[in-house]
């Protein structure tokens, strides 16, 4: 007897199993949009919403000395304008200067929970610096900002010489809400049952090993089709349905 080898190569019709989901188009999108639902509650009563308010400061950098140095800049210098706003923003970031806008502001932090609602930078690589204060209440933040810039030219002048930062624009109270974004999550969740639907109806079909119709064992297995056997239980045929039915009457 003669040794025969066979090599069995799995290979995936995409265009069946785009039928596939589209066959079951309306299971993705029931399941798409009940994740989005998930998403617009998680994000409109299970998350806090956070507030921001800046206040903007303008640097003044024509003559500075720190320690035994002198150094003397021009005010169009942008570079030294970014390095005098990241040396302020340290001073800024200092538990010092945090823990005296606490005792100030009353506020219920530490300086290292109000570091991390604070974000300062050059504004459009500006002599003008702002500094961000993002809380759970307008009104706390815009309240916690303009403290720092009264807090903060005071620190500067104490640790550099002939250094001032006068305030640009006061910080308010802004009412629109930073995070959570409703239809972020929405989205989001809208997204992610939608490729989760998907991704479980590609796999159980790619599992699945019944053979469906003659076409499939064409296509899979290259056998030839010898007979096919009638649906006699009314699964597919109506015609041999009623003939089973029929008979069973009669018996």
């Amino acid at each position: 007897m003669d040794n025969k080898e066979f090599s069995e190569e799995y290979s995936i019709d995409l265009l069946r199993l785009l039928k596939v989901l589209w066959s079951k188009a309306w299971i993705i999108a029931i399941c798409g949009l009940l994740a989005a639902a998930i998403g617009f509650s998680f994000a409109a009563f299970a998350i806090e919403p956070t507030y921001s308010s800046t206040v903007k400061l303008y640097v003044n950098n024509n003559s500075l000395s720190l320690g035994g140095a002198s150094l003397s800049l021009s005010t169009g210098d942008i570079s030294a304008s970014r390095s005098l706003v990241v040396t302020y923003g340290e001073i800024l970031d200092n538990r010092t200067t945090l823990e005296e806008v606490i005792e100030k502001t009353e506020c219920p932090y530490t300086y290292k929970e109000l570091s991390k609602m604070l974000k300062y930078g050059s504004l459009n690589n500006t002599e003008v610096m702002f500094v961000t204060v993002t809380t759970t209440d307008p009104y706390e933040a815009s309240e916690i900002a303009n403290c720092i810039s009264e807090v903060l030219p005071v620190r500067i002048s104490g640790i550099i010489k002939g250094a001032t930062m006068i305030v640009v624009d006061s910080a308010v109270p802004v009412l629109e809400k930073v995070e959570p974004s409703i239809t972020k999550y929405t989205a989001i969740g809208f997204m992610l049952g939608f490729v989760l639907c998907c991704a479980v109806i590609v796999v159980f079909d790619i599992l699945d090993d019944t053979i469906h119709d003659e076409e499939h064992v064409l296509t899979t297995y290259e056998y030839p089709i010898l007979a096919r056997i009638p649906d006699l239980l009314n699964r597919g045929s109506q015609k041999y349905g009623y003939y089973y039915k029929k008979n069973i009457d009669e018996d």
